[in-house]
Parts: C-alpha cells; structure tokens; sequence
C-alpha cells in the first residue's frame, strides 16, 4: 500500500489507502481574506494562533501554511514571503505538534519553509510546467520531503480529466528522473466548481481511481472549490467528501472547523473501517451532543481532545536527507 510519511518533530502523520482520511487545515492562508492579510502585514500573528489551534482541535491532522501577503510597502512576493513564511512556520509549529504543509507559488517561501520546519513537511506544490519542474523538484529531493502535485501546465487547466490524468502521471515520471518516489507524490487533480461543470463530481471520483489504480499515488484536492459560488456549500462539500473518499481520495486541503464536513469525515472513517470500533465516531458525537446544547465546535472539540479523545498520532522525528 501507497504510504506517504508526513512528520513534525514530535508526531507521525500518514497519507495511505489503508488510513483514516488526512484532513489538512486550509486556514493559514491569506488569500480572500482582507482582514488575515492585513493582520500579517502588520505584523500581527493573532489570528494564525487563533486558527491554528483551532484548527487542531477540530481534527485536522497537518496544517497548511500560506504566506502569500502583498505588501502595499513592497508588492514583490520574491522579497516579502520567504522570510514571512519562516515566521509563520516558526510560529506555528511552536504552538501545535501536527505536521505542516509549505504552500507557495513562491520557490523561495518554499524554500525558507523546509529550512525553518521541524521533521518532514509535505510541499505545496509543483505543477506540470517544465520551469516549475526544475525549481521544485530538486527542492524535493534536497530536503527529502513529500509533495503536493497540480495536475496544470502551461496549457493551464484542462477541463478534459485525461489531460489532467496525463499531467499527473508527467510529473510523477519527472520526479522519478529526480530519484523521487511515487509514494512521495500527492496528487491533487483539481475539483472544478459543480455549479459550472455539472460532471465536476464526477471527473475526480474517477481521476482519483486512475491515480490510485495506475500511478499508485495518493491524493488530494481543494475541498471546497466543489461548491464555489453556490449556497449552502458547506452541505455540498459535507456530500463531496465521503464520495471522494469512497472512489479512494486520501486527503484534503479543507476547513476542519466545519462540524458538518468534519462529521462527514468522520462517519466515512468508520464506514471504510478506518476507525476500529468506531471509538474516534463515538467520541465526535459527544463533540456534537455538546455543540447542541450550546458550546462552540472548536471549544467542545478541545475539551474532548483535553480529556483523551483527540485524534492520536505516532510519534516521529526529524527525518532529512
């Protein structure tokens, strides 16, 4: 079985077909959100303190990490995110123990994240154009680290799901060149909005079987860009996910603060017997019985974490070649 090995410095996290589904906290990420850039601009790291343990608590198990600011002082990315991202990352990790995941178009925010990081991040991301290739992929095998792959080119993105199949299995074939393993790739084959594309669904459950079937990868998306610009997206993305994870997708970039999609999850773990004896299903319900009567999500998923119903976690270290 495909097993792809994420690791902070105190804890073990695991991306495979025999696992329970990996949510990763999407967050920690400024972009569309005005008042989170702004924060950061100015030097203000409440509410990324705020996310991330929040995030935590509410189940996610690796916490993506986004510095994508743009500085009205300097608006040039190559000089403001690399130290900015190592500031978060350094941030971050110094409050929770889950293991991270470096998001940047930014190969030099990339970089400083994997300097900064404890353990082994997931790397967020490479696409198919041959420049992006050459930037990251060595990036990749410098630091020995697992990497998230966006079936796009140069082309852009194909709204044809073989084009995006043969994109994926490109930059597996290329990190191979790089002596990358394929269990080291995370495919993301990019959901399109079902609003617009009505086969959207559709075209990922079965690009998630050939990934799975054909290159031996594991897989992720962005979870909610199934339900852009419709209402109610959250019972939409709450469906999308135990489908994905059934047709064999193995995480998800996503907002773990959600109690419906979480519950959705959750539910998908214990049905795929990912959860023995539904002990984790059992422990979110009390999370919910609680929620009902008034506490917040985030608030009663950490008293449950606090009293021993968290999610576990091996334990693991700094891994580098």
């Amino acid at each position: 079985m495909t097993r792809t090995v994420l690791e902070s410095k105190s804890k073990t996290v695991v991306i495979g077909f025999d696992e329970p589904f990996c949510v990763i906290g999407e967050r920690i990420n400024p972009t569309g959100r005005k008042k989170l850039a702004a924060e950061l601009e100015a030097g203000d790291f409440s509410t990324v303190e705020k996310d991330a343990l929040e995030q935590v608590a509410c189940g996610a198990m690796v916490l993506d990490v986004n510095a994508g600011v743009v500085y009205n002082s300097n608006p040039n990315p190559n000089e403001t995110e690399p130290p900015l991202m190592r500031q978060m990352i350094e941030l971050v990790q110094g409050l929770v123990d889950v293991p991270l995941c470096i998001d940047s178009s930014v190969p030099g925010a990339l970089e400083a994240g994997l300097a900064a990081a404890e353990g082994r991040p997931l790397l967020n991301s490479v696409t198919g154009e041959e420049d992006r290739l050459e930037l990251v992929l060595p990036l990749v095998k410098k630091y020995n680290v697992p990497v998230v792959a966006i079936s796009n080119d140069d082309t852009g993105i194909s709204e044809d799901p073989d084009v995006r199949f043969d994109v994926a299995k490109k930059i597996v074939e290329r990190a191979a060149d790089f002596g990358i393993p394929a269990h080291d790739i995370v495919v993301d084959p990019l959901v399109m909005p079902v609003g617009a594309m009505a086969t959207a669904g559709q075209q990922v459950f079965a690009l998630v079987r050939r990934l799975r079937e054909e290159l031996g990868v594991n897989t992720t998306c962005g979870a909610s860009n199934i339900s852009f610009g419709l209402p109610n997206r959250h019972g939409i993305n709450a469906a999308f996910l135990p489908m994905a994870i059934g047709a064999g997708m193995t995480s998800a970039i996503m907002n773990p603060v959600r109690p419906v999609e979480m519950e959705a999850i959750n539910a998908a773990n214990f049905l795929m017997n990912h959860d023995p004896n539904g002990g984790k299903w059992i422990n979110f319900a009390k999370v919910l019985d609680a929620t009902k009567e008034g506490t917040p999500f985030p608030e009663a998923a950490a008293a449950a974490m606090a009293a021993g119903g968290g999610r576990g976690g091996r334990r693991g270290g700094r891994r580098r070649a």
